[in-house]
Parts: C-alpha cells; sequence; structure tokens
C-alpha cells in the first residue's frame, strides 16, 4: 500500500499516479486513443480502448513486461474478419482479447465464415467512465470502462462491457468483464485473454508456472516442445526452427484452489522479478500456453480460455459451445500482480 509520507508534500495527485489519456498521432497508430494508467508502484501500463481496451505497453520499474509485435498498436480494422487477417493487426502487448463468438483457427460453415481468433480485438470501445484516484479524500481506487458491440444486422449482438482497476500503491491489475447477448436470439460465445509475455521478464531460465492436465494442440503430432523428456516450462534461448511460423501450444485444464481460482504466471529469478495471474476456473475452465521462441520474436503466451483452441464449429459439433439467450450475461475476472520481494515470491511459489 502506498505510505502516508506524501502528505503535505503533493500538490498534484498525478505525482502518485492515476490515469491519463492521449491519441497517438504517428504511423500506423495514427488517430488511436491511448490511456496510460500508472499505479504509484513502478507498474504502469497502456490501455488502448480503440482496440477493445486491450492492454499494450507494459511496465514495472525498469523492467518491460509485455511483448510487443514488429507492428505494435495499428489503428483498428473492425471488418477484417477472413482467414489470418488477425495477424496482421495483433500488436501483441499484455492483452489482446480474442473472440467474443469464435476463438481458433479459420473456418467457415452453414453459419457463417469466421476468421482467426475473432472480430472483438479490432472494435472501439464507446467510454462510459474513468475514475481517478483522490488519496487526499481517501480514495485509491482508478478505472476506465467501456463497452465494445460486436454486432451486425439481421446478426448476433454481443456486447462486452470492460472495467480495468488498479488501486495506487498496489501492483495489481484487475479485469471485470460482462459480455451480454443484446439481440433478439441465441448468440454462440467463446473468449480468450491472450495475454503476451516478452523480455526481460521473459528470458532463458524464466520458469512458465502452471498446474494441470495438459494435451498439445489437435492435429499436431511434431510438437517439438511439450514432449515427454522436455522441460517445457522452462524458456530455452530463442530456436532456429521457431523462425517464420514456428511455434508450439499446450492446452490445459487448469488446476484451481479450495476457492476456485486458478494461479499461473512466471518466474524471472536472474532480475527477482515474478508474476501472477489469476482467474476463475468456473467462468474460464481452460488455459493456452503459447511458446514462440523466434529469433527477434521471442514470446510466451499464457490465455485463460473458455474452450480449449478448437473453433466454434468443432465446439458446437461437440455441444461445448456456449450459448448466451437474448438478454443473458456471462462475467469474467482476471487479476494480475506483479511480485518483487522474496516472501511474496516463495508464498506464489509455494501455491
Amino acid at each position: 500500500m502506498l505510505n502516508q509520507n506524501w502528505k503535505g508534500k503533493v500538490s498534484n495527485i498525478k505525482q502518485l499516479g492515476g490515469i491519463e489519456t492521449s491519441v497517438l498521432d504517428n504511423g500506423p497508430a495514427r488517430g488511436t486513443r491511448i490511456a496510460w494508467i500508472n499505479t504509484g508502484t513502478g507498474l504502469r501500463f497502456k490501455v488502448v480502448p480503440d482496440r477493445a481496451m486491450d492492454i499494450a505497453e507494459t511496465f514495472y520499474n525498469q523492467h518491460s513486461i509485455a511483448w510487443l509485435s514488429h507492428g505494435g498498436i495499428t489503428a483498428p480494422e473492425p471488418f477484417s474478419n477472413s482467414g489470418l487477417d488477425w495477424l496482421k493487426t495483433f500488436g501483441g502487448g499484455l492483452l489482446t482479447t480474442c473472440g467474443l463468438s469464435h476463438v481458433g483457427g479459420p473456418e467457415s460453415d452453414e453459419f457463417g465464415e469466421r476468421g482467426l481468433h475473432g472480430r472483438i480485438s479490432n472494435i472501439a470501445a464507446e467510454i462510459e467512465s474513468i475514475i481517478q484516484p483522490d488519496p487526499m479524500v481517501g480514495k485509491m481506487e482508478m478505472s476506465i470502462t467501456g463497452r465494445m458491440k460486436e454486432t451486425q444486422v439481421l446478426g448476433p449482438n454481443l456486447e462486452l462491457k470492460r472495467t480495468i482497476s488498479a488501486t495506487l500503491g498496489e501492483a495489481t491489475i484487475r479485469i471485470h468483464d460482462e459480455v451480454l447477448n443484446r439481440g433478439n436470439s441465441e448468440a454462440p460465445h467463446m473468449l480468450l485473454y491472450h495475454f503476451n509475455f516478452g523480455y526481460p521478464l521473459v528470458e532463458e531460465g524464466t520458469d512458465i508456472l502452471w498446474d494441470g492436465k495438459w494435451q498439445t494442440r489437435e492435429g499436431i503430432t511434431n510438437n517439438k516442445i511439450f514432449k515427454e523428456g522436455n522441460n517445457y516450462k522452462k524458456c530455452p534461448a530463442p530456436l532456429p526452427d521457431h523462425a517464420g511460423t514456428g511455434e508450439e501450444v499446450a492446452i490445459i485444464d487448469i488446476t484451481s484452489d479450495a476457492t476456485g481460482w486458478c494461479s499461473c504466471g512466471l518466474h524471472n529469478s536472474h532480475i527477482g522479478l515474478a508474476l501472477s495471474l489469476r482467474f476463475k476456473k468456473e467462468q474460464l475452465p481452460w488455459m493456452i500456453n503459447w511458446q514462440h521462441w523466434g529469433e527477434g520474436e521471442y514470446v510466451t503466451g499464457i490465455e485463460p480460455a473458455t474452450n480449449p483452441l478448437i473453433g466454434q464449429a468443432k465446439a458446437r459439433e461437440r455441444k461445448e459451445l456456449i450459448f448466451l439467450q437474448p438478454g443473458e450475461t456471462r462475467s469474467y475476472d482476471i487479476e494480475l500482480e506483479m511480485l518483487d520481494s522474496e516472501e511474496q515470491i516463495k508464498l506464489f511459489l509455494k501455491k
């Protein structure tokens, strides 16, 4: 928590932290709205309202936490939902949201055509509120809330209401999502939180932390990472065979604790830093671990999800596809915390 030494010494609360909004004015991101959130602990991160309120650059003290793609933030392409188009605007960042009605590879069937990972990350938010902290009157919470509409006439009408919040003096990010069917007929629903981590949090020797039964992605028989005898929870040096499209994926039926929360994350003992990611098993029963160790494109993803990476068509076939009835809402909660004390990290590793 924030100590009280600031009292009588601060004339503007921005010296301690808060939320600052602005618009990017150059390159492919020109015209894109952003909101920098500073927790006053060394944890600061960039929310991008024009990209589904996803989170881009994220830092803890001097350390970068998130992986950024070559392209970084780009302006949204709301009608880009064909084939692998999603990859063209995939900026990486701490979080890219996938869904709201399809997660997985491109596919088409009698219900329509769906591109990789759906449309939501290319939809801009209508900002509903920005709440600043005011420690002088005891208000330490800050938040930004917005709504994104994944909609079409004569088709599904899903809305994502997202609140990203933090507390001044705490190195924690909280995400609360509500997905609402505003249409007049049932709508398919899938959701995946594509958290992307990079150097220096992720480097050779960083531990990837999760527990649960796992399997490789369907149809993949030559997985070089997730196989017997290999330590797939230890980050390697860049791998030549991960150049270009090289990657490996595990689909994990993640274990929860007695309260129903799942814990996973990363620990880099070289820099004395750990990241804890928590979510509710009843909301997000699956987790994907993506590992792509290409030279100059070095990243691992930890991705809580409603479904394995099987796509809408196969989920429908297996009767695993979620359907939201008109007016029905589903809620999701995720917490991310940075840990840098020996005591905090020991406790986290023990869990």
